[in-house]
């Protein structure tokens, strides 16, 4: 039923955006494409497991304990692999990235091996009727653990200190420096807290499929790129909206039938949005002066 496939798609579109977040704030503060973080989203998944199968953690202290560490490791990643290419052309800044992702991948699997995980059941999931539509307790986790973390940063971005200076220096990186804002704790900042929303999303991936592999983050981190663009680069509202917004066409296209090419429907969507609207759903086009 249509109804239903609208419920899955918000659930998978809710993981979507987690993930696009992340691109957009860095891209909006710096102009720089992290294509590591889907590895970040990776790990993150994989602290999840791990939580669970040594520590014996459940679903809310694993998923706090997988966004600390990535937020460390997004932190590490940018002073590492980013800031010292920051006044270098900005091909130096995508290779530096690219090879950051690949490092990733293959650690990860030098460590754990190719083969996928599986996510040991940490809800007891249970089933409920809304009509003729069918909830699981697992979805409506992971669309309220979703949307309580796109309310805090929307709060953070908003009202506090450190969400100003981010706004400031998205609008003119220089200016925002000359004004006394520290750009290298507002770029380590954005990249944590992103780090951070990537991680959620990956143990949110977990216990839904009930599983998590090395190259698990290559596919999603395209996927929300995608969704980031759709919405509009640089424009949190335009991730969220355009994670939605993939996740559920891929999913009705999935129910229609072509479940070959669901992965190849986030790219259609991402071609024809802007070939009618290139700046994407929310974005606004940036006037440059001569």
């Amino acid at each position: 039923m249509f109804e239903q496939q609208i419920i899955n798609g918000l659930t998978l579109g809710a993981v979507y955006a987690l993930i696009a977040l992340g691109y957009t704030m860095v891209y909006g503060i710096i102009q720089l494409i992290n294509f590591a973080h889907g590895e970040i989203y990776m790990i993150g998944a994989f602290v999840g497991v791990m939580m669970v199968t040594i520590l014996g953690q459940g679903f809310f202290v694993s998923i706090i304990a997988a966004m600390m560490v990535c937020m460390i490791l997004g932190v590490l990643l940018e002073r590492v692999a980013y800031r010292p290419l920051r006044k270098s052309t900005r091909l130096a800044a995508l290779i530096s990235a690219i090879g950051a992702s690949i490092f990733l991948q293959n650690a990860m699997m030098l460590w754990k091996g190719p083969q996928p995980v599986g996510f040991p059941q940490v809800i007891n999931d249970a089933i409920y009727h809304i009509g003729s539509v069918e909830v699981t307790k697992v979805q409506l986790i992971i669309l309220a653990t979703s949307a309580v973390l796109m309310a805090i940063l929307n709060y953070i971005v908003k009202y506090v200190k450190i969400g100003k200076a981010m706004r400031a220096a998205s609008q003119d990186y220089d200016t925002a420096s000359l004004m006394g804002i520290n750009i290298n704790r507002v770029i380590s900042f954005t990249f944590a807290i992103g780090s951070a929303l990537a991680a959620a999303g990956g143990v949110l991936v977990g216990i839904y499929f009930n599983t998590v592999e090395p190259l698990m983050g290559v596919m999603a981190g395209l996927k929300a790129f995608c969704a980031a663009v759709l919405g509009g680069i640089g424009s949190i509202p335009g991730a969220v909206l355009g994670g939605i917004f993939l996740g559920v066409a891929e999913t009705i296209g999935i129910a229609a039938g072509f479940s070959t090419y669901k992965d190849a429907i986030a790219f259609s969507l991402l071609i024809i949005v802007l070939l009618f609207k290139p700046t994407g759903l929310l974005g606004k086009p940036i006037q440059r002066k001569v």
